[in-house]
Order: C-alpha cells, then sequence, then structure tokens
C-alpha cells in the first residue's frame, strides 16, 4: 500500500510538471491575436511599448515576470488596469500573451541610432 501512495503520488507531481511545462510554451502567434483581441494595445501599445499616456509608460516587451506571477497580476492586477477573470482571458491565453511578449525583440540602444546621436 505504501509503495502505491508514493507511486501516486509520483505519478501525480509528473502530470503536474508535464501540464505546466505545456502551459508555459505557449504560443507567441496565438498570444499577438489575443493581445489585439482583447485590447491589450490600447493601453500597451502593438508591441509591448506602453504609453506615458495610458499605462504610465510601462513597457511589456521586456517583461520579466514569470508566468505565473503574469497571470496572478492580470488576475488581479492591484487597481493597476482593469482584472481579466479567466472568463474573458483563460490561462492558455495568457500563456500565450507572456510567449508573445517574451518573443519580442528588444529595441536597438539609442546610441546604436545615428540620428540620436549627432551633436
Amino acid at each position: 500500500m505504501h509503495r502505491f501512495v508514493i507511486r501516486a503520488a509520483l505519478a501525480a507531481v509528473a502530470a503536474l510538471a508535464l501540464g505546466g511545462a505545456a502551459l508555459a510554451a505557449g504560443s507567441p502567434d496565438k498570444g499577438k491575436a489575443a493581445f489585439i483581441k482583447h485590447g491589450c494595445f490600447q493601453c500597451h501599445g502593438t508591441v509591448g511599448q506602453g504609453s506615458v499616456v495610458t499605462s504610465l509608460g510601462k513597457v511589456l516587451y521586456d517583461t520579466e515576470l514569470p508566468l505565473e506571477a503574469f497571470i496572478a497580476f492580470v488576475r488581479g492586477t492591484n487597481r493597476a488596469m482593469p482584472p481579466y477573470s479567466d472568463k474573458i482571458l483563460s490561462d492558455a491565453d495568457l500563456t500565450d500573451i507572456h510567449a508573445y511578449l517574451t518573443s519580442l525583440p528588444k529595441p536597438a540602444d539609442y546610441k546604436t541610432i545615428p540620428l540620436l546621436n549627432q551633436p
């Protein structure tokens, strides 16, 4: 009986780990579509660049939030933005949006833009 309980527990942990890994992968293409569909771009810009007016300049393209923290923030944003329940954005949608945001290239350093470095 003891071995059965241990095996069942290990199987449950493995299933959770595999499910979490599948969830963490996400699809940047689906994420971009969800980002646009659900209006995220209206405050955060189409490539997560943020806006001083609508998101106090909050840049999302370089998010370092782990997926779980990203989902938790979107669910209960502490009034920084409207919270999105799982009825509006599923965990799968948010996983895809996170994948989209983390897939975006970082902008060039301003020092590499000649026009911005003229005396």
